[in-house]
């Protein structure tokens, strides 16, 4: 292992999007075994930081991997197609027009179930756009799709958490 390798080859995983969770974090405990600070106390001070070094970067490929959309924009990273959210918010037409649509929808819901309807949905959407990267990365090889649609996901997930804190509103 090298602190420079890509979070796959750290963990020992194929480089693709379905993944299961349980090999993830069986994974991470293992290699958190291995690097774990404490485990180097006897072996004086600069040990211990590379120790440190690495359970941070252990950690941070774990956070990587776990989380698909992450998984999905970091495999369009290493395979030249950054997500680049910040700097590309390039979206195809019908995706901005659902977007106003459900900007719309809970701006109007006036009570609970309205908003669970549409968190519905959505939620609905979000799977099938998970899909649709697992089959772009996976099965197609082309991460520029990829990226689109990871971009797309992270409205969604930006959206669910507006509709949750509107049904929070509900509960106090």
């Amino acid at each position: 292992m090298k602190l420079d390798d890509d979070d796959f080859t750290l963990f020992g995983l194929a480089p693709r999007f379905a993944q299961e969770r349980s090999d993830i974090d069986r994974r991470w405990k293992e290699l958190q075994a291995q690097v774990h600070p404490d485990r180097f106390s006897a072996e004086g001070a600069a040990a211990q930081r590379l120790a440190m070094q690495w359970a941070v970067r252990v950690n941070q490929a774990h956070q990587r991997l776990k989380d698909p959309v992450a998984r999905a924009a970091y495999l369009c990273e290493l395979r030249g197609a950054p997500v680049d959210a910040e700097r590309n918010t390039a979206m195809p037409p019908s995706f901005l027009m659902q977007q106003m649509q459900w900007r719309e929808a809970l701006d109007e819901a006036g009570d609970p179930s309205a908003i669970q309807a549409l968190d519905d949905e959505v939620a609905e959407r979000e799977t099938q756009l998970l899909g649709d990267v697992g089959r772009a990365l996976d099965q197609d090889g082309d991460a520029h799709v990829a990226a689109e649609k990871v971009r797309a996901l992270m409205f969604v997930q930006r959206f669910r958490a507006d509709v949750d804190r509107r049904l929070e509103q509900f509960d106090t």
